[in-house]
């Protein structure tokens, strides 16, 4: 890989870091980009000894602050670790920009799959196992909504009440920041959604963006690793649960505008199956 900051890695700098900062890292890394774009960049990280690291880092284009905070999502990431949730083992993080122009963190990788589209869905699990997928998925948001934020060190990583108020301050300023010409629709629509903000339960954490291709998928169906922690807080649990229904397409569902249809093979839930076993599983 070229030694520039520009194509998110500085593999000089990078590789001299991890043999001081992660434990038995050993030069020479191979470096190769699994996914961006305005979301974190992933990269996996390959040493002399075919240990296998994921290294994240911002994105090069400007985004949403927050989204963006490695500190914060290593810090999540690393409270998990012995709670139950599956996380990947977080290994260390670099908050020196001079290294590599940005803050990064380094985790270890996870074996399993991603499931993003048909072909993946059809190709790595049976019927019995995609429905399997579907359970575990469910189980797993339960055990993040069951930790206790305090014994994990979290009870201060952000306010616990007023969640909806705030998402809906933070997407409608980031609306705001960033449009291209004037929609009276969005603000009619956040007007009202501001009216009807119903009241919130205790704070749990909150995933932000869970749904199955955040997740590492083993062959049985059983979620290996929760990726992707970059908007996570504390707040609402129903909000996880109501975002993954919208992404979410089972065989006999209406189909959601917002994702690719892989769920909709054979053996998945329906969206109303993913609620009910939530409900038995929580209590709420």
């Amino acid at each position: 890989m070229s030694d520039t900051v520009s194509s998110g890695i500085d593999s000089t700098k990078v590789s001299t870091w991890l043999e001081k900062n992660v434990a038995g890292a050993t030069a020479p890394f191979e470096f190769e980009f699994i996914a961006g774009g305005h979301s974190n960049l992933t990269f996996s990280v390959r040493d002399a000894k075919q240990n296998h690291y994921v290294l994240r880092r911002p994105p090069l284009s400007h985004g949403l602050a927050s989204a963006h905070d490695m500190g914060r999502e290593y810090r999540m990431i690393s409270a998990l670790q012995n709670s139950g949730v599956p996380v990947p083992r977080t290994r260390a993080l670099c908050t020196d920009s001079e290294v590599n122009g940005a803050d990064f963190y380094v985790m270890d990788f996870v074996d399993g799959h991603i499931v993003r589209d048909v072909p993946i869905a059809e190709r790595v699990l049976t019927v019995e196992t995609r429905a399997r997928a579907s359970e575990s998925l469910v189980d797993t948001l339960a055990k993040i909504h069951a930790v206790d934020v305090a014994k994990v060190g979290l009870h201060d990583f952000s306010r616990h009440e007023g969640y909806i108020a705030r998402q809906l301050k933070r997407w409608y300023g980031q609306w705001n920041a960033q449009k291209t010409r004037e929609l009276a629709v969005v603000d009619r629509v956040h007007d009202e959604l501001l009216k009807r903000i119903p009241e919130q339960g205790p704070a749990t954490i909150v995933h932000g963006d869970y749904r199955l291709d955040n997740c590492i998928v083993s062959s049985s169906g059983e979620i290996q690793a929760v990726l992707d922690w970059e908007i996570c807080t504390l707040g609402d649990p129903l909000a996880d649960l109501g975002l993954l229904t919208v992404y979410w397409t089972g065989p006999d569902d209406e189909a959601s505008p917002w994702m690719s249809q892989y769920t909709t093979v054979k053996g998945f839930f329906n969206r109303n199956d993913l609620i009910a076993r939530y409900a038995k599983t929580t209590g709420r």
